[in-house]
C-alpha cells in the first residue's frame, strides 16, 4: 500500500480512536493478546525464519537475541497488552481548571497525538509495545521495522489487527510498513499532513538518521553507554551483584551496563572480585593502564571504549580519583540514558543524582531497571534521552499532548 494512503487511513482511524472510551480501548488489548497468544505457532514459525536468515547473515548475538522469539516472550507481548489495559487512561483528564478575571474559566485538557509512525531495528516485541501504547492513548500507529524481523512483524500486526476487527475495532489502529527498503524510510521521513510524530527505536546510526532527515517532528529515543560508578565507600558484594546484573541479565538492551568506573582507593581489592565474578558469562574487560597492571587478564582499552555500547559481553572499565572525576567522565561519554553509582555515602548520593545528566539516575541499583514496565507504565513506546516533551520511559501520559479548553458567558476582548 501507499504510504500516502497509509497515512490518510490512519489520519481518518486516529479521529475515531480519539472518541473510543476507557472500556472500547480496553477490550481491543484485551482481544488483540488473545490472538497473539492464539497465534503463537505461525509467530515463532516466522521468527525463526528470521532468526535462521539472521544468523546466515552473521548478525552479531546481541542483536539476534533482541531478534528471538520464544513462547515466553510471545507470552510477555500478550500479557504486556493486558498491563497497558489495567493502566489509568490519560485521554480526557482535564489538568488543571483555573478563573481569570474577566470570568473566562481556562483548563487544559490531555488528548491523542493523532498519528504516530514508528521506525525500529530487529526487535519484534516493539511491534506489539508500540501498538498497545499507542492504541489505549487514543493514537493510530504506523510501524516500520527492519527487514531483518518483517516476517515476524507482519506475524504480529496480523493477529493484532483480527483482535481489534473482533472487538469491533478499526483494524487500521496499526498498519505495518511492508516495505524495509531505505527508500520507504524516507518517505515516512517526510510524510508531513499525515503523521504529527516519529519515533526512532534502535542503534544510534538509525537514530541519527531519522533526526538529520525527517520533516515531521521526532521524538529522539537514544542509544544506552550506561555507567555504574563504583564508589570509595561502596558494599563491595552489592555492587558485584549491580554490575553482574546490568551488564549479563540481557545484553542486547539499551540498559545494560556498557561502562564501569572504580574508585582507585578500593581498584586493588574490588577488581579482581570484579574479574572473578564477570568471568562466569565470559565478560571481556577493556580497562584502562592502571586496571591492566592489577589484574592479569584485563585488555587494554582505547579511547573510543569509553563512548561505545557495545551490546556484548564487553565492558570498558576505568579508575577514578573522586566522585567529581566520575561524574565529568559520565557526563562527557553517557548518552544521557541510564546510570547508576554504588555507594554509602548518602552526600555523595545526591551529587550524583544531581549533577549526572541522563534520563534516568540510580543509587545502588540495576540500570537494567529503565523500562516501561518496571517503572509501573505497562510497556513503553521507547527510553527518551531529549529533554523536550518527553524524557525517560514513554509510557501513556507522553504519548498525549494538551488542549487547553476554556468556557466563557459572552466575553469579547476589549
Amino acid at each position: 500500500m501507499d504510504l500516502r494512503e497509509m497515512g490518510a487511513r490512519a489520519k481518518d482511524v486516529s479521529r475515531i480512536l480519539g472518541k473510543l472510551g476507557q472500556t472500547e480501548k480496553n477490550a481491543g488489548l484485551f482481544a488483540a493478546a488473545g490472538e497473539l497468544e492464539a497465534a503463537a505457532s505461525s509467530i515463532l514459525e516466522a521468527n525463526g525464519q528470521d532468526v535462521d536468515a539472521a544468523v546466515k547473515r552473521g548478525m552479531h548475538a546481541g542483536l539476534v537475541d533482541r531478534l528471538r522469539l520464544d513462547g515466553g516472550r510471545i507470552k510477555a507481548m500478550a500479557d504486556g497488552l493486558r498491563d497497558v489495559a489495567a493502566l489509568e487512561d490519560p485521554v480526557g483528564e482535564v489538568e488543571s481548571m483555573k478563573k481569570r478575571p474577566n470570568g473566562l474559566l481556562i483548563g487544559r485538557k490531555r488528548v491523542p497525538l493523532g498519528v504516530i509512525g514508528i521506525i525500529y531495528e530487529a526487535r519484534p516485541n516493539v511491534t506489539a509495545d508500540a501498538f498497545g501504547l499507542c492504541f489505549k492513548s487514543g493514537n493510530a500507529v504506523i510501524l516500520r521495522g527492519g527487514s531483518d524481523a518483517i516476517r515476524s512483524n507482519e506475524a504480529i500486526v496480523a493477529a493484532i489487527r483480527r483482535g481489534l476487527l473482533a472487538a469491533g475495532l478499526p483494524e487500521d489502529a496499526v498498519q505495518l510498513v511492508a516495505d524495509t527498503s531505505r527508500e520507504s524510510a524516507r518517505e515516512l521521513m517526510r510524510l508531513n499532513g499525515y503523521l504529527d510524530v516519529l519515533i526512532p527505536r534502535g542503534s544510534a546510526g538509525l537514530i541519527r538518521t531519522v533526526v538529520e532527515n525527517s520533516t515531521v517532528p521526532v521524538i529522539e529515543t537514544g542509544t544506552g553507554n550506561c555507567h555504574v560508578y563504583v564508589d570509595a565507600t561502596a558494599d563491595f558484594q552489592m555492587a558485584l551483584d549491580i554490575i553482574y546484573n546490568a551488564k549479563t541479565q540481557r545484553i542486547g538492551v539499551c540498559n545494560a551496563c556498557e561502562s564501569l568506573l572504580v574508585h582507585q582507593s578500593i581498584a586493588e581489592k574490588f577488581l579482581p572480585l570484579l574479574k572473578e565474578r564477570l568471568d562466569e558469562k565470559q565478560v571481556e574487560i577493556r580497562a584502562d593502564e592502571a586496571s591492566c597492571r592489577l589484574v592479569p587478564g584485563f585488555v587494554p582499552a582505547a579511547e573510543e571504549d569509553w563512548g561505545r555500547e557495545y551490546l556484548d559481553y564487553i565492558l570498558s572499565l576505568k579508575q577514578v580519583g573522586s566522585l567529581d572525576e566520575a561524574i565529568a567522565h559520565i557526563n562527557r561519554y553517557g548518552t544521557g540514558h541510564s546510570e547508576a553509582i554504588v555507594t554509602r555515602d548518602y552526600g555523595n548520593a545526591q551529587r550524583f543524582l544531581e549533577e549526572v545528566d541522563a534520563a534516568a539516575v540510580y543509587v545502588n541499583a540495576s540500570t537494567r531497571f529503565t523500562d516501561g514496565a518496571q517503572f509501573g507504565f505497562g510497556a513503553e513506546i521507547g527510553i527518551s534521552t531529549q529533554k523536550l516533551h518527553a524524557r525517560g520511559p514513554m509510557g501513556l501520559r507522553e504519548l498525549t499532548t494538551i488542549k487547553y479548553i476554556i468556557y466563557g458567558d459572552g466575553q469579547v476582548r476589549p
